[in-house]
């Protein structure tokens, strides 16, 4: 009886994959979309970004976030001939092209499915792009290589149109259990691979265990109960939840149109039996005890050069600034891909990527080669562990420039302080949380902010602390409220400095001291530190 949201009667009025002739003659006029095909179009990965910007964004599909060497080196010419000369790595292990003017829309959608990749549902109320462990086949410490399943699921859904138009975006991501973290839990469905025990009443071996509900940009983690699901049916399983969800989710309201306000609706074994009456059986469920723990996460692994479980061989983890590749830089890297390593490209979700398969004997050669394009396999704790959405510049959400904030915190904390243990310090731009600001040791929600008693708002911040994902998961808590973005580096250096004179020892992390303080505690600690009185733009 309540009246349906303006997306939900875009979607009726006119189905997006129906219109693409429209969107090709807007192409011909170079003309920009209405609002209703504003929203359409992201059905294939566009994203009209006025006023931020007169142009376009366009997200990939990257299944498990790995592509070749060739479909990389493809993007930067698509990119050079069609939009910005550059590309982002997400959040989600994809990557995003932008200023694309509307001119160019469809031959770049065209461009990229001449590839062999797609853009097809990657924005709107589709299911996003499917993530899954980064080292995902080379691990030594995995126990499942999530390539398969998250491929299955890939072609599932872009092979299934009933499977498009949900009355809100859905995430699903594979976990193996390998050295780099994918933060499955932060998903609406989260496969975590684990091996269970002899003696429970199951098959004993490798199987998912499943969470559901994850939407950390509303607080809430992935809940996991006893059910476990053999890998061969995560694709059957994962499908029969997105149905129940396009059945009973809300089209009435935005704000609660995710699957966990279904789930908080209905209560999880309610929702849990919607699932197995789809699917025509009950779940498999096995105690806590049955399962044994996950190898640990190693958050630095994403930098650096790691031994591979093939006998001789390494991935190198390239630090990209804040994402951001320049075109000249991809092919650079394909190129090193190609000739030193295996020839796979794969994407993070720390917005950088890994060059995988380098024998021994060529690792100073990729190196090398890697430092003569611009970029560096080396990083500080504060810049391997930063992270930023598009914000302000590329986003019409966005209500600061978080990429900007972000590289002045690092160029400001860095020849100030030394940190040694792993610290993840995320911006980002809105309520959306993107760069998912809750579950970071620092996380910073952009806002804007009054300036004396006129009308006049400056970039700025609400900056949390000690969040966490996997066995650490649990959101931040607000310290400072209302921090310009000017004044942002002295807060977060102050932070890291109360956390280093005050921690418990050496080895104690961010984590463990802001989690045994309250926010009112850790800001006076804060507010104790000396710094300089200004930062440079």
């Amino acid at each position: 009886g309540k009246k349906l949201v303006d997306q939900e009667k875009f979607k009726r009025e006119e189905h997006p994959f129906d219109a693409y002739p429209r969107l090709k003659q807007q192409a011909l006029d170079n003309a920009p979309p209405s609002p209703a095909d504003n929203f359409r179009w992201r059905y294939y990965g566009l994203f009209y970004v006025a006023p931020a910007q007169d142009s376009y964004m366009c997200r990939l599909r990257i299944p498990n976030g790995i592509l070749k060497h060739w479909q990389f080196a493809g993007m930067a010419d698509l990119a050079e001939r069609l939009c910005g000369q550059f590309c982002h790595v997400t959040t989600r292990a994809n990557l995003q092209v932008r200023e694309i003017p509307p001119k160019h829309a469809v031959a770049l959608i065209e461009g990229i499915q001449d590839l062999g990749l797609c853009s097809r549902g990657s924005g709107a109320d589709n299911i996003r792009n499917v993530t899954g462990t980064p080292t995902a086949g080379i691990d030594p410490q995995e126990i499942l290589d999530t390539r398969e399943y998250a491929r299955a699921w890939h072609y599932h859904i872009l092979n299934d149109r009933s499977l498009t138009g949900l009355p809100r975006k859905f995430n699903v991501a594979f976990d193996g259990a390998g050295k780099i973290a994918v933060l499955e839990d932060t998903n609406d469905i989260a496969f975590t691979a684990v091996e269970v025990r002899d003696g429970f009443g199951v098959e004993p071996g490798i199987w998912f265990r499943l969470g559901l509900g994850g939407i950390t940009g509303h607080k809430d983690f992935a809940k996991y109960s006893d059910i476990i699901v053999k890998p061969a049916d995560a694709t059957k399983v994962a499908d029969a939840i997105v149905r129940v969800f396009i059945d009973t989710g809300d089209r009435t309201n935005r704000l609660k149109a995710r699957m966990k306000y279904v789930i908080d609706g209905f209560g999880m074994e309610k929702f849990v039996a919607l699932v197995e009456e789809k699917l025509g059986h009950a779940f498999t469920r096995v105690p806590e005890e049955a399962m044994a723990r996950r190898p640990a996460f190693d958050r630095m692994a994403h930098i650096g050069v790691r031994k591979q479980k093939q006998e001789g061989l390494n991935w190198i983890g390239v630090t990209l600034p804040l994402g951001k590749v320049t075109c000249a830089q991809m092919r650079g890297l394909a190129k090193i891909a190609q000739d030193l390593g295996d020839g796979d490209i794969r994407l993070t979700v720390w917005q950088n990527l890994l060059i995988s398969g380098v024998c021994d004997a060529n690792l100073e050669f990729a190196i090398a080669a890697i430092r003569r394009i611009g970029l560096e396999v080396e990083a500080s704790q504060i810049r391997a562990g930063l992270i930023a959405c598009t914000g302000r510049a590329g986003c019409k959400f966005g209500l600061a420039d978080t990429k900007r904030t972000a590289a002045r915190i690092a160029d400001w904390c860095d020849p100030r302080m030394s940190i040694e243990t792993p610290i993840n310090i995320h911006l980002t731009g809105c309520h959306h949380s993107c760069a998912q600001h809750y579950i970071s040791d620092i996380g910073m929600i952009g806002a804007r902010i009054p300036v004396g008693d006129t009308d006049d708002t400056v970039d700025g911040f609400h900056i949390f602390t000690g969040g966490g994902f996997g066995p650490d998961a649990d959101v931040g808590q607000e310290v400072f409220h209302d921090v310009t973005a000017e004044d942002a580096p002295i807060h977060v250096e102050r932070l890291l400095k109360a956390y280093v004179s005050n921690r418990a020892s050496p080895d104690e992390t961010f984590l463990t001291f802001a989690r045994r303080h309250d926010g009112e505690t850790l800001r006076k600690l804060a507010d104790a530190q000396e710094s300089s009185l200004s930062v440079s733009s």
